[in-house]
């Protein structure tokens, strides 16, 4: 068999990866702190999305002392005042990039009765604010903290202002916690359970990959291991990686509440990898490689780089522009950029590719039928899976509840798309599905036993038959019980 060529694609990668893992890390909410000198009197800092009843906010901010102006009506003008908003519309996506309103316009739409400024100043005492004095320079050094009530899950948003002033200037550090329990103290409401999921559904793919290695094993001591069958296992000894290093960045998150970005980055890497080592796959099979020949023509090779080129390099993209360019003030869901559109429409011209290749295979082989049917309508759904999860992601599910529903759905349909492939063949006992016939007793695993009680695998109905082996007639042989084993 000719293995498919990607030269190009195997030079593109490993500069992609150095750029992706050297783009600098998002400051996300959790632990935040820094240096922020601006000419502007109201700034964005982070969000949060706070538990109903255990959120919990503490700060220290420092900034250079002011003198207080003598002038009546100008002292609300000297000092600055962390802003918080919610997600309510009246509120954050009122004031967020609204060009039309200044600086007293955006406090303006805050309850007072809610709490929701603390002015850093010594006559404001929940500031906890003190005058500290370092090399000569008079500091103002505010320490304390809020909790947040609420009758649901809210997004908070955490904002700087001095209005009327000469800019801001101040050095800042941030806890925001939800509870003391290890899984849920630095986690974001939002992302409640995504490391239990990850954990869950990476034991899970250890699993399918030891049987899928088990499996290969036996059908290479028979000589029988094709190309399409390891292709298989890649893909799922990639997503074990992903999903491992996704398990490393969330657990040292739930630590520290920082986590390594360029773990994250990694792990979303090798997440698109198997993604597309499995499409890559879908397609082969559905253009008949190992099941109907045993080699592609140059053409379509050349189709299938290009293609999965387009594909690899549109995943980087979206990868680059979530981390440079998605808006750290809106919570955006990954499809929701020209990259996330785009790799939609790439999925369902990969679907339309691999209706059209599957058609053809049938065209020329109908005795495959039996295996493609199944095979067709079961990676239908998967294939549809992607487009519809983005539109209930980006419409249906709330934004306080998106990225831990939209992370187990995702793993969901990756778990779907290896376990198909792996019990598969003990789902339909369907004789002459490959082109391969094998007598029952060389197969390396033992068949469920409804498949010994069908009529179809009777001895009246052995006879001699032409089997046709990768595109070659062998001539005839006696053709014993079958069975449905499309990756032999």
């Amino acid at each position: 068999m000719e293995p498919l060529r990607a030269p190009a694609l195997r030079r593109l990668l490993p500069p992609l990866l150095l750029l992706l893992l050297s783009l600098p890390p998002r400051a996300r909410a959790k632990y935040v702190r820094g240096n922020l000198s601006s000419k502007e009197d109201w700034v964005f800092l982070t969000r949060f999305c706070f538990l109903s009843d255990y959120g919990r906010l503490d700060f220290r901010f420092r900034y250079p002392e002011l003198p207080v102006p003598n002038i009546s009506g100008l002292q609300a003008k000297c000092c600055q005042n962390i802003l918080l908003y919610f997600d309510d519309p009246s509120q954050w996506p009122a004031v967020y990039k609204a060009g039309d309103k200044d600086c007293l316009a955006k406090e303006s739409v805050i309850r007072p009765e809610n709490n929701q400024v603390i002015n850093l100043t010594t006559q404001y005492a929940w500031s906890g604010c003190q005058v500290v004095s370092e090399e000569g320079t008079r500091y103002l050094s505010c320490s304390s903290g809020r909790s947040f009530r609420s009758v649901r899950e809210r997004w908070w948003y955490i904002a700087l202002s001095k209005c009327g002033g000469d800019g801001l200037q101040l050095e800042y550090e941030m806890v925001l916690t939800n509870g003391k329990s290890f899984w849920t103290r630095h986690f974001s409401a939002d992302e409640f359970g995504i490391l239990e999921t990850d954990v869950t559904f990476l034991l899970i793919f250890i699993l399918i990959f030891f049987l899928s290695c088990y499996f290969g094993y036996l059908l290479k001591g028979r000589q029988l291991l094709h190309t399409t069958y390891k292709m298989f296992m890649a893909a799922a000894g990639v997503e074990v990686l992903s999903l491992l290093f996704f398990c490393i960045y969330w657990g040292q998150y739930a630590t520290d509440g920082i986590g390594n970005e360029s773990v994250k980055i990694l792990a979303k890497l090798l997440f698109s990898s198997s993604f597309l080592i499995f499409l890559l796959m879908l397609i082969l099979l559905g253009k008949g490689f190992t099941v109907t020949r045993g080699r592609i023509s140059h053409a379509g090779s050349v189709k299938l780089s290009v293609y999965m080129t387009l594909y690899t390099l549109t995943h980087v993209v979206l990868l680059i522009y979530e981390a440079e360019f998605f808006d750290p003030g809106q919570v955006l869901y990954t499809y929701e950029s020209p990259a996330g559109y785009g790799l939609i429409g790439l999925q369902v011209a990969a679907y339309v590719w691999f209706c059209y290749a599957v058609l053809v295979s049938l065209r020329h082989f109908p005795e495959k039928q039996p295996f493609y049917v199944p095979f067709f309508a079961a990676y239908t759904l998967w294939f549809f899976a992607v487009p519809v999860m983005a539109l209930i992601a980006n419409f249906g599910i709330p934004k306080w509840a998106r990225e831990k529903i939209v992370n187990g759905i995702q793993l969901g349909i990756h778990l779907y798309a290896h376990g198909v492939f792996l019990i598969l063949p003990f789902l339909f006992c369907i004789p002459t599905a490959f082109p391969t016939l094998l007598d029952l007793s060389t197969l390396p695993l033992p068949l469920p036993k409804f498949c010994h009680h069908r009529p179809l695998f009777r001895k009246k109905h052995l006879g001699w038959h032409r089997v046709k082996l990768l595109g070659s007639w062998v001539g005839n042989r006696r053709v014993q019980h079958h069975i449905f084993f499309f990756f032999f």
